[in-house]
């Protein structure tokens, strides 16, 4: 049996976090538990910095830098069950349907950004995860008038 569960995909963009805001006010409605997905593609890492004061960067660190931020800004009740996040690796449709999977989630949530024009043939994420998830889909407009 499914999860109460809502999962949203998010990137580092006002685009991602809209679609996350409206995720969160789903989630909030129906009582159900609020998981934020940031993807990252490879383990390639930078170091940055001057002398002894170094750090060094991957793609797992910003992507879980990235999923946490949206987590913390998003409005939730308090008293409410706190809000999970994760950064998981692949491509990011099939990193959000693969949690969307491993949580048995009732919903998966993301922005329409990129789905215009020839792109809604060729594909996006939002295409792409509305093609292959098992459980609802909502495509939030985060892109028209009024988003």
């Amino acid at each position: 049996m499914r999860e109460n569960i809502v999962v949203v995909g998010v990137d580092n963009s006002d685009t991602a976090f809209r679609a996350a805001e409206a995720a969160a006010e789903i989630a909030v409605a129906f009582g159900a538990r609020l998981h934020v997905v940031s993807a990252f593609e490879d383990d390639r890492t930078e170091v940055y910095g001057v002398g002894s004061d170094q750090w060094i960067e991957s793609g797992a660190t910003f992507a879980e830098r990235v999923a946490k931020k949206v987590a913390s800004d998003l409005t939730w009740p308090e008293g409410r069950e706190e809000i999970s996040y994760i950064a998981a690796r692949g491509k990011p449709a099939d990193a959000i349907l693969e949690e969307a999977e491993r949580l048995q989630a009732r919903l998966v949530v993301v922005g329409n950004r990129r789905m215009q024009g020839i792109g809604r043939i060729l594909g996006s994420i939002a295409n792409s995860v509305a093609h292959g998830a098992d459980c609802d889909v909502y495509i939030v407009n985060t892109t028209g008038e009024g988003a």
